[in-house]
């Protein structure tokens, strides 16, 4: 009698437990995420200088706000990042970028899980641009200092309970700038990045 009543009883357990992790969100409810973000850059150019620039990990947070309880605003946001900037695989300078990204998402509540796709628009802010001695004195090299482009986004939270959520994230993003010789252009470097995320979330 006590083995038929054992799957029951951690049935009964399961329930209990999916109880909170199936509430699903509300229009008017805020959700912040802080996650660790990978950037792997795509480095395509059209300069002949075979430009690049390093992937790197670093910290961003995002607020997101419920219209409705599947269509959400995101904000996305971190402290400018700084790049090594290479040619052919040599050093010629850094940079720094600082890329605010807006999204509208749609979520599909499955229970405890919620996957949801996003589009939007990122606008990024290049600074703090350098280059050795050797390539400024040959080339008077300068860059575009802002960009504005196309995001697109792939995600999914796992609710936790007690309004906290795991998430998962993958965003393709434009970021690209026009790279001057001097006066002249000479052609466009584009950083195109792939974003992976991984953090912890909590909703109010």
């Amino acid at each position: 009698m006590k083995t038929s009543l054992a799957p029951a009883a951690f049935a009964a357990a399961l329930l209990m437990m999916a109880g909170p992790l199936a509430q699903a969100q509300q229009a008017g409810d805020w959700l912040v995420r802080a996650r660790a973000l990978h950037l792997d850059p795509a480095n395509k150019d059209s300069t002949g200088l075979n430009l690049s620039v390093n992937s790197k990990t670093f910290p961003e947070v995002d607020i997101g706000y419920f219209v409705t309880p599947q269509f959400a605003l995101e904000l996305v946001l971190t402290y400018p990042q700084k790049h090594d900037l290479r040619s052919n695989g040599v050093n010629i300078g850094s940079l720094k970028h600082l890329p605010p990204t807006l999204l509208a998402q749609w979520h599909f509540p499955m229970g405890a899980l919620r996957p949801y796709v996003g589009a939007g628009l990122n606008y990024t802010h290049f600074s703090s641009v350098t280059f050795t001695p050797a390539v400024q004195a040959a080339l008077n090299p300068r860059i575009d200092k802002n960009s504005t482009g196309l995001a697109l986004q792939l995600g999914a939270d796992w609710d936790l309970g007690n309004g906290w959520l795991l998430n998962a994230d993958l965003k393709k993003v434009q970021i690209r700038t026009d790279v001057y010789a001097g006066a002249n252009k000479a052609g466009t470097f584009k950083v195109d990045p792939l974003l992976f995320s991984v953090g912890f979330g909590k909703r109010f």
